[in-house]
């Protein structure tokens, strides 16, 4: 299989058409939607690589419900479609960084590659985004291994070389990550 793919569009037989060429080319159409409601409750089950979505339905509309799927990152992208290309919707969808646009009626020489490229451009989102986690992670990690430096120097009377020599032993000594032996020195001084 080429990838996850859900669709979501209010009209079934636009579902349908968009199945058969996904389906065709070797995608896997793990779920459908025909609201905004459903689409984010199905991308909560199977997070799709792509979520194809209408940007008109009733209930809770494509974009709306786009914009929950990205802030929860509940897929890895998402291609809005659309019965017409106004530029209004399409910069709604820029802004909530849709990586593709199509307006129906779809076929499979503008279907195919869209996907392609949003495959790619939402695994490059993905990676970016896991780096920062593990940056932000690292900060907070540092900042803890500060307090601590801080908390040893002012109890121990010690040079803060000295306390990171002392927490970098206490780390290896328990087998602990530096950031976990920090975490219980700076509990007590909360």
């Amino acid at each position: 299989m080429n990838g996850s793919i859900v669709i979501v569009d209010d009209e079934p037989i636009t579902r349908l058409d968009i199945r058969d060429i996904l389906t065709a080319a070797g995608y896997e159409v793990v779920g459908e939607a025909a609201d905004g409601f459903e689409a984010i409750e199905v991308c909560k089950k199977t997070h799709p690589q792509v979520v194809i979505m209408d940007i008109q339905m009733p209930i809770l509309d494509g974009l709306k419900a786009g914009k929950k799927i990205i802030q929860d990152r509940l897929a890895d992208s998402i291609v809005f479609l659309s019965a017409y290309s106004d530029l209004e919707n399409t910069e709604k969808a820029k802004k909530l960084g849709a990586v593709g646009y199509l307006v129906k009626p779809l076929d499979e020489k503008s279907l195919i590659p869209t996907i392609e490229m949003s495959m790619a451009r939402g695994r490059e989102t993905q990676e970016l985004m896991n780096e920062i986690e593990k940056l932000k992670n690292k900060l907070e990690e540092r900042k803890v291994i500060e307090r601590a430096k801080g908390i040893l120097v002012k109890e121990n009377h010690i040079s803060e070389a000295e306390a990171y020599q002392l927490i970098r032993k206490l780390s290896m000594d328990k087998r602990a990550p530096m950031g976990e032996i920090a975490e219980l020195i700076v509990m007590d001084d909360e």
